[in-house]
């Protein structure tokens, strides 16, 4: 059963607080049993692709972070959009790859899906060819 929306914009809101004090378990804790999740992106990024499982949402933050320069990440949560159990995020991300010391910033957009208080959809849009970019430079 799809949630109402102030449950669904206490639980992004929530999701948002959570990955802005990268905490990859209380992030987990946040998510159904069984998800949607997608991360588009290249294999050669190891974080990006599909997830159907709780347990598979804090390995791909642990796996993420530290490609990132630590303490040189910026969110910037700019409108959280609520319609029933459907939150969208609007943001956007700096970051600074670890290994190269490349900044990139991209526009995001979260599509969260809320049921009985718990996140079932989590689909990430952003620009996955200066993601990749950032990467490859050097």
């Amino acid at each position: 059963m799809a949630a109402d929306a102030q449950t669904s914009r206490s639980v992004a809101e929530q999701f948002v607080e959570r990955l802005g004090r990268q905490d990859p378990d209380g992030i987990q804790e946040l998510f159904a049993e069984e998800i949607d999740w997608h991360v588009p992106g290249s294999a050669e990024l190891p974080w990006t692709g599909r997830r159907t499982r709780r347990e598979e949402v804090a390995p791909y933050f642990t796996t993420m972070w530290p490609h990132f320069a630590a303490g040189r990440s910026r969110a910037e949560l700019e409108r959280v959009l609520v319609d029933g159990g459907d939150a969208v995020l609007l943001a956007v991300f700096t970051h600074t790859v670890a290994a190269n010391g490349e900044e990139f910033t991209t526009p995001v957009a979260i599509h969260l899906a809320v049921e009985d208080g718990r996140i079932v959809r989590m689909h990430l849009y952003e620009d996955t060819l200066t993601v990749a970019g950032a990467f490859s430079v050097g």
